[in-house]
């Protein structure tokens, strides 16, 4: 039950590929394709998933690339299936005994739903599942392949993946600690994250953050030991695909941070100015999908059409981490280059030199059809842009922003925010709501003093909205909620020398554009990590020196004993991606050189760098790995049990407390 030979770990193979490619890669070519087989080449085939694997496809793959693929029907395991006796099936599924269940009664009998089957499963099976396989005589002989795909991740992004334990905060940082549920939830999660290193024929080194309370005079709780416990199940996860998987490496190839949402609590909530994360906040998107409304034929009705911001979109590729305000420009610039080189274009354009409309741009695409495509996107995000500025507009969202960055940054403290909830009494529920949770985060010894009851009091926060502000101590890290309770007396001097900042500017990095100050915590972490600089006290390692390593000075097993992580030897040259760029004038629609360059950036990369974050990551924090993928010559890649926009944390933290509560109940 082995898989294809093939080098994908960092250090191997002549050409680089970045971690969604090398996704899509294995289920199109060592899946699909491989169940072409001699006289079947040229047949079509039937593609058979369960919800799990139809949601990796879906993530990895397009409906052409599967097409492509020579599959004609896509269908659900668990559903009533037309026979189609002349055609092959392939099967992705979970190895679980239902599926095997249903698997056999297709196969077997006089009349099989399908001529043959090639069955990959999305992770390890157990050898019981095989063995019941294997009894069954009449299916045996239809069976074309048996495989572990060992690929059971959801590639959200070029360099992110999710687990998909959407209730993984409420399941392990819940105020009713089960640590059955939560057991249960580390283990799918770590078995996930295992599927992720086997499928890219990595072996990491695996560094997590360690319980702050383990002291004589605290008992350490399950919410403490979130990480530990995750390490623990991925090293035995590795551990197997070690021994057991062919061309898996025996030595280290690369680096694996576990963290969990108490490392920063103020990433989720505050406002991120990037053109992505303003998309997913402020405009009720249903994951990447934006329904775009365009003017109607010869003045009618306007139509509606779904698009999908994805990175098969060189605009988007190119503006999805800049600043609103930069991407706004940018957007402008483009229009008025196109306008300005398309004499056509000018005819069909404003006439009195303003602003372009939607209908200006319709006309053009009427009237220049061999620039439809190009005036489609441009036309696309400037009606996304010229939205999400007049939701800003409209609710003197500037302003909260400032307020939330001088928070965190203790230019503001309780006085400014009293006085801003006094005088701002039209900003909007939600907002009140997050500069709350934002001052919750910031300072959580107020909570003993009743300071944060009487300051919801005055935003006048319904009793749901309360409970989101309570939970912030839920993923409170230990330590600081030891320092506030043992040493109350540290305080005094906080409130003495004001600086009770939860981020300290940046050295080197440069501010341009207003509300860009914030940075996530995992920024510093990563770097430190890269540099050898993290604490092994504080992040301790599960491997032992590899033995391959011993005796070598400065390396990586090495430099682990002396409490450090090697820099890798960076093997690159490499050309600052796209959101980093200096900004050239372009004429319009030049993005598409971003879709060429996009692959060609990650060329002979140094050891690739994977960031957990138990509970939910941010867009702010795959912004940030893009960044850094740049500035430190690896790619780093974000994994998370979900990706979570400010609304979505902020319905999780809400259910985190009481049972009686249900979605249709709370209001966002």
């Amino acid at each position: 039950m082995s898989m294809s030979d093939s080098d994908t770990s960092s250090q191997g193979g002549s050409e680089y590929k970045t971690f969604r490619q090398i996704s899509r890669d294995r289920l199109l070519y060592e899946m699909l394709r491989s169940a072409k087989t001699g006289d079947s080449k040229s047949s079509w085939k039937v593609l058979i998933m369960d919800k799990v694997t139809v949601k990796i496809m879906s993530y990895a793959c397009k409906m052409a690339d599967i097409t492509d693929e020579g599959v004609s029907l896509v269908e659900d395991i668990h559903k009533r299936r037309q026979p189609l006796p002349a055609m092959d099936a392939i099967y992705f599924i979970q190895p679980t005994k239902e599926n095997i269940v249903i698997f056999l009664s297709d196969m077997s009998g006089r009349s099989p739903l399908y001529k043959k089957a090639f069955v990959f499963f999305s992770s390890p099976v157990a050898r019981e599942l095989v063995n019941h396989v294997k009894r069954d005589g009449s299916v045996l002989s239809r069976i074309g392949a048996l495989r572990e795909m060992n690929l059971e991740y959801f590639a959200i992004d070029s360099q992110g993946f999710v687990t998909d334990n959407e209730r993984a905060l409420e399941d392990l940082f819940g105020d009713e600690e089960s640590s059955r549920k939560g057991d249960a939830c580390l283990n799918l999660m770590a078995n996930r994250i295992g599927t992720v290193f086997a499928s890219l024929r990595e072996f990491p080194y695996v560094r997590y953050r360690a319980p702050k309370s383990l002291d004589p005079t605290t008992m350490t709780t399950f919410r403490d030991l979130i990480p530990t416990k995750l390490a623990a199940g991925v090293w035995n996860s590795l551990m197997k695909y070690k021994s057991n998987l062919p061309n898996f490496p025996q030595s280290e190839t690369c680096e694996l941070l576990i963290l969990d949402r108490s490392i920063d609590q103020i990433a989720p909530v505050i406002h991120e100015w990037t053109y992505d994360a303003m998309c997913h906040d402020l405009l009720n998107m249903e994951g990447n999908k934006y329904v775009h409304e365009i003017p109607g034929k010869n003045g009618g009705v306007p139509e509606k059409k779904e698009v999908l911001l994805e990175d098969h979109d060189p605009i988007w590729l190119e503006l999805r981490h800049a600043h609103i305000a930069d991407a706004s420009e940018r957007l402008h610039e483009k229009m008025t280059n196109f306008v300005s080189k398309n004499k056509a274009a000018q005819i069909h354009g404003s006439r009195d030199g303003g602003e372009l409309s939607t209908r200006d741009l319709q006309k053009m695409v009427q009237a220049l059809p061999q620039y439809s495509e190009q005036i489609e996107k441009l036309s696309l995000h400037v009606d996304i842009a010229g939205k999400i500025n007049k939701i800003i507009r409209e609710t003197g969202l500037k302003e909260v922003g400032q307020l939330e960055q001088d928070l965190v940054f203790a230019d503001a403290g309780t006085k400014e925010l009293i006085n801003f909830l006094r005088v701002k009494e039209d900003v909007s529920r939600e907002n009140k709501l997050r500069l709350l949770m934002i001052y919750a985060a910031v300072y959580p010894e107020k909570f003993e003093d009743d300071k944060i009851s009487k300051l919801m009091e005055l935003a006048r926060l319904s009793p749901d909205d309360r409970t989101a502000v309570y939970n912030m101590r839920l993923l409170e890290a230990s330590s600081e909620t030891k320092k506030s309770s043992i040493v109350p007396f540290s305080l005094k001097f906080d409130a003495h020398k004001k600086k009770h900042a939860a981020r300290k500017d940046r050295p080197g990095e440069e501010v341009k554009w207003q509300l860009s100050r914030f940075y996530p915590m995992i920024e510093e972490l990563v770097e430190k990590l890269s540099k050898g600089e993290l604490p092994t006290n504080d992040y301790p390692c599960m491997n032992e020196p590899s033995r391959s390593f011993h005796g070598t000075p400065g390396s990586p097993s090495a430099s682990l004993r002396t409490g450090q992580i090697p820099a890798p030897h960076s093997m690159r040259s490499r050309r600052p991606s796209t959101w980093a760029r200096p900004r050239n004038s372009d004429d319009g629609y030049s993005s598409d050189s971003i879709l060429r360059h996009a692959s060609s950036d990650f060329k002979k990369m140094g050891q690739r760098i994977f960031v957990f974050i138990v509970g939910g990551a941010t867009r702010s924090e795959l912004r940030v790995c893009h960044k850094l993928s740049t500035k430190l010559q690896r790619e780093i890649v974000l994994g998370s049990s979900s990706i979570d926009d400010p609304p979505q944390f902020i319905t999780k933290l809400k259910l985190m407390a009481a049972d009686e509560l249900s979605l249709d109940d709370l209001q966002i």
